[in-house]
């Protein structure tokens, strides 16, 4: 047996013995502090769970090398020297349909939120302690959850109620989900991630990702967080 042969067999041992096959999360930065950049990169390239492929200062470069990386998760500043990250977050998506993006800014109102989430954003994080539980987050993100700083996640949860309690007409009246956007939705509420549901649904991770866009349209919410809680409140899944 050749010296590659016998690394080869060792690793494949480890595997089976360990049950770990999971490969590093690819992952990006498009972050204009370079103080920041600098502290993010540290962190995730000082852990083997972490592969950090390409940073980036400005916007449209992210954008330009997007499909050729192969990502997982892009992390993106909203305040860009060149264009906003919100454009950014919509052509990721168009590009790279299948990578998480998660924003870490330092702008946290309503508007830039929502804009942030309806462009695609699958997380959303306030500098200042967003660096204390990054990695967790990451790893939240990867396994289809939705991390929000919790100052975010009370504007939109105070949105949901406002809007609930500014209507008249009877709530899902009008609102149909096909039996598999329940399906989907149904199975988010309970935990399960994107991977887990594609397998399954017997679906891929993209196409829970298209139904899930088309739920939170006819739910009017902008993401996994609102659309349980909408579709429950309309009594639409339990």
């Amino acid at each position: 047996m050749n010296a590659a042969a016998h690394i080869r067999s060792r690793h494949l041992g480890t595997e089976v013995a360990t049950g770990k096959s999971e490969k590093p999360i690819r992952t990006a930065i498009v972050e204009d502090d370079p103080a920041l950049r600098k502290m993010i990169v540290s962190l995730l390239q000082a852990d083997s769970n972490y592969a950090v492929v390409a940073e980036f200062a400005e916007g449209k470069p992210a954008i330009e090398a997007v499909q050729y990386l192969a990502l997982d998760i892009i992390l993106i500043d909203i305040g860009l020297p060149d264009i906003s990250g919100i454009d950014v977050i919509g052509r990721v998506k168009m590009l790279c349909p299948e990578c998480s993006t998660m924003v870490i800014t330092t702008f946290g109102d309503e508007k830039t939120v929502t804009a942030a989430l309806e462009a695609g954003a699958d997380g959303y994080l306030l500098k200042g302690n967003a660096l204390d539980e990054l990695k967790r987050d990451i790893h939240a993100l990867r396994d289809g959850g939705s991390p929000l700083s919790p100052m975010v996640a009370r504007k939109l949860l105070n949105r949901l109620q406002n809007k609930t309690i500014g209507e008249e007409t009877d709530p899902g009246s009008e609102t149909s989900l096909t039996r598999r956007e329940h399906e989907i939705l149904e199975m988010i509420a309970k935990g399960f991630s994107y991977a887990e549901t594609s397998k399954i649904c017997g679906i891929s991770p993209a196409t829970v990702h298209s139904h899930l866009k088309r739920i939170y349209r006819k739910l009017e919410v902008h993401s996994k967080t609102e659309a349980v809680y909408e579709a429950r409140r309309r009594s639409l899944i339990h």
